[in-house]
């Protein structure tokens, strides 16, 4: 299990995201600083294909 850490910051619009990892559905790491210059969205399902 990785551990996560983060410090408490609130963004304004128009501000710059921080760059983060993360882990697609087939494990593939992905970094916000893979697309420079491109509009990103970002899909949270938090239970979508578990029970309940």
């Amino acid at each position: 299990m990785s551990r996560v850490t983060s410090e408490a910051k609130t963004l304004d619009v128009g501000d710059t995201a921080p760059d983060f990892t993360l882990k697609t559905i087939g494990l593939k790491e992905i970094s916000l600083h893979d697309y420079p210059g491109k509009n990103v969205v970002l899909l949270f399902y938090p239970l979508d294909w578990t029970p309940g």
